[in-house]
């Protein structure tokens, strides 16, 4: 993060005084996967329906090819797809179905630009709540200046940002984390870590 060079250098020393916090590039990553895992089916894989749902959105061939990539046989998927309301498979293949159900819905939700398309809100952004490093546990001779919760509507980064994250490109998220701190003020760079961020999404 070329904006906050100053900050990022005393990290080290600064979080060894039991600072809780992480890269700001980090926190984004975490809030966009809470966005996408929570958008999907909300009955857990051990329940009936939660095992139905997944199952009925895996019922297409690449649903068929994920699970395959879980390591299940075609003969077995071929009996839970007829038995959706009535199988009961073993712990280990429930996780299996979860993995595979996750997956197809995290790469169906990139391809068909719904994620982008949800954060962008037509333009609008989204406001994004940014928590600062927590000090609570550092000793008061170290601690820095009180930093505050800030609030903010973001725009324009989240088509980039949905790009970076599908990729795992860590370092292009830093990037635009950077550049979503450079819009608070001369102070942006107490903000390179955090504890977490909240969209609002």
């Amino acid at each position: 993060m070329s904006g906050s060079p100053d900050l990022w250098a005393r990290w080290g020393e600064f979080r060894k005084h039991n600072a809780r916090g992480m890269k700001g590039g980090e926190a984004l990553i975490q809030e966009i996967n809470r966005i996408v895992y929570t958008s999907g089916v909300s009955s857990p894989v051990t329940s009936r329906r939660g095992l139905s749902a997944r199952l009925r959105y895996l019922d297409s061939k690449a649903g068929r090819e994920e699970l395959k990539a879980q390591g299940v046989s075609p003969r077995t998927i071929r009996a839970w797809m007829r038995g959706k309301g009535s199988i009961s498979p073993t712990p280990a293949s429930r996780e299996k179905i979860d993995a595979a159900y996750w997956h197809r819905r995290r790469e169906n939700l990139i391809r068909s630009g719904w994620l982008a398309r949800h954060l962008d809100n037509n333009g609008r952004g989204r406001l994004m709540e940014i928590y600062p490093v927590d000090q609570a546990l550092v000793p008061e001779e170290y601690r820095r200046p009180t930093v505050s919760q800030r609030t903010i509507t973001v725009r324009y980064i989240w088509g980039d940002l949905v790009d970076a994250w599908a990729s795992q490109d860590a370092a292009t998220v830093d990037e635009i984390w950077d550049d979503v701190i450079s819009d608070l003020d001369s102070d942006y760079n107490a903000y390179a870590y955090v504890s977490s961020v909240g969209i609002n999404a």
